[in-house]
């Protein structure tokens, strides 16, 4: 599994550029939204964190449609369905997910705060931003999983993709704007812990659902299922 997790990690970097895709789509709207709501400082801290969410899911989907295509094109995915049992299989998409969120996701978590003062947000805004951006992209990864899976034999799969992965990713960003409303003090929400709880669990819990799902959706759409 050590081997799987660095050939991904490998492949982010060198093949398809889809690591500078994603940068670009999540650095555009960022950059674009400030000028096209205006510098108005009063608005744009009240924006900021949702437009940063935005952005983000954007780009995971734009590279969650390379999961498995990497794996498809290369014949190592018949390979996983022949050599490997169920249990396994889903061992290994697990460890995918995890490859993928640390090579494509967690770059851009971590320039999220500088581009955060273009939204003239404070240290504490920014501080809960990357929590709750570190604790609910893997769940998005995850729920990603099973779409890629779904969709790894469609020619152009990337609008069925966002299709079957935004319904359940609301509630990730739903809890994850909760914990920040609530620290900032924008609008009446759950307590702070009570968000951050159920955060974490939505990872926690896609992350033992979205590898079954997307090894069993493997199977379905392969011929050796």
């Amino acid at each position: 599994m050590k081997e799987l997790f660095m050939r991904d990690i490998r492949l982010a970097f060198t093949s398809g550029n889809s690591l500078g895709s994603s940068f670009l789509l999540f650095l555009t709207v960022i950059v674009i939204t400030p000028f096209a709501i205006g510098p108005s400082e009063a608005f744009l801290p009240r924006i900021g964190a949702g437009m940063i969410w935005l952005a983000i899911l954007l780009a995971i989907l734009l590279g969650l449609e390379r999961l498995f295509q990497f794996d498809k094109e290369d014949g190592s995915l018949d390979a996983m369905m022949m050599d490997m049992d169920f249990t396994t299989l889903a061992l290994s998409v697990f460890v995918k997910c995890l490859a993928h969120w640390a090579s494509t996701v967690l770059p851009l978590v971590s320039v999220s705060p500088l581009l955060a003062i273009l939204f003239h947000l404070d240290l504490k805004a920014i501080s809960m931003i990357m929590l709750t951006l570190l604790l609910g992209t893997p769940a998005i990864t995850f729920i990603g999983a099973m779409g890629a899976a779904l969709t790894v034999t469609l020619p152009r799969g990337g609008v069925m993709l966002a299709v079957l992965v935004l319904p359940l990713a609301i509630p990730v960003i739903i809890f994850g704007m909760s914990v920040i409303c609530a620290v900032t003090a924008v609008t009446s929400t759950p307590p702070l812990i009570t968000s951050l709880l159920f955060l974490i669990a939505l990872t926690l819990f896609f992350s033992v659902i979205g590898p079954i799902a997307a090894a069993a959706a493997l199977r379905y759409t392969s011929d050796y299922g």
